[in-house]
């Protein structure tokens, strides 16, 4: 774990070189990965690195864990309370859609979830900007393959240094790195509404998952599931299609 941890802060600051800025940014939610990657950036730019933490409607239990992370390795961190934007912002797009008779009640959960992800990646952004940082993002392999992300939203980053790890290699990451107990023992979750967990939204767990990404035999209709979110969520992670002009 050190020599990984060493690799990916040395990786970490040549972005920063070659980009030209001057530190790194990461949304801390208090799950396991923005945790890792929070320790990981201030570990390559001790002085230049910011978690940015951005409830919405975020349970009490998260936002301790979120800010136990930032003390955890001294991150400096701000606070940005999007819950009152993303309501706003919802309730002005659903009564543009129910006067064209187009709005869909059974989508409501996953615009609004897509919504809040979306401004998240915003914030972010907005933020980076002021301090000329990158935006770092949080995905691992096991999200990365399945496409457990929000396109322009967690998806909308400038790097991501841990997408090549396993969820279980992650959680090795976080003990050797110290992060706090309370981090390492929940249950993952984007925080996308109340009761949300990624295995039960997936329909599988990280733990199929890691083992079908190391090319080990699981169950076939977990099998099933993961190579049909692989399938249709191709285009999260293909270049965008363009047009070419003959």
């Amino acid at each position: 774990m050190e020599k990984e941890v060493n690799q990916i802060v040395e990786w970490l600051r040549d972005q920063v070189k070659s980009a030209g800025v001057d530190g790194l940014l990461v949304g801390i939610s208090g799950g396991i990965d923005s945790a890792v990657v929070a320790h990981l950036i201030k570990r390559a730019c001790p002085n230049n690195s910011l978690g940015v933490l951005m409830p919405i409607n975020t349970s009490e239990v998260n936002m301790q864990d979120a800010r136990a992370v930032t003390e955890s390795c001294n991150l400096n961190s701000i606070t940005v309370d999007l819950t009152e934007a993303r309501e706003a912002m919802y309730c002005n797009i659903k009564k543009e859609l129910k006067e064209n008779k187009t709005y869909q009640e059974d989508n409501t959960r996953l615009a609004q979830a897509n919504l809040s992800a979306r401004l998240r990646m915003s914030t972010l952004y907005t933020v980076a900007t002021h301090h000329n940082y990158l935006v770092v993002g949080t995905d691992n392999a096991a999200e990365w393959y399945t496409g457990y992300f929000t396109k322009y939203g967690d998806g909308g980053v400038d790097i991501l240094p841990i997408v090549e790890f396993t969820k279980g290699e992650v959680k090795e990451l976080a003990a050797y790195l110290g992060i706090p107990q309370s981090v390492l023992d929940k249950q993952p979750s984007a925080d996308l509404w109340e009761g949300q967990t990624d295995e039960k939204e997936m329909g599988t767990s990280y733990a199929k998952i890691d083992a079908f990404i190391k090319g080990e035999s699981i169950p076939e209709q977990d099998k099933s599931t993961i190579l049909a979110m692989h399938k249709r969520t191709a285009h999260k992670r293909d270049p965008l299609p363009q047009f070419k002009r003959n």
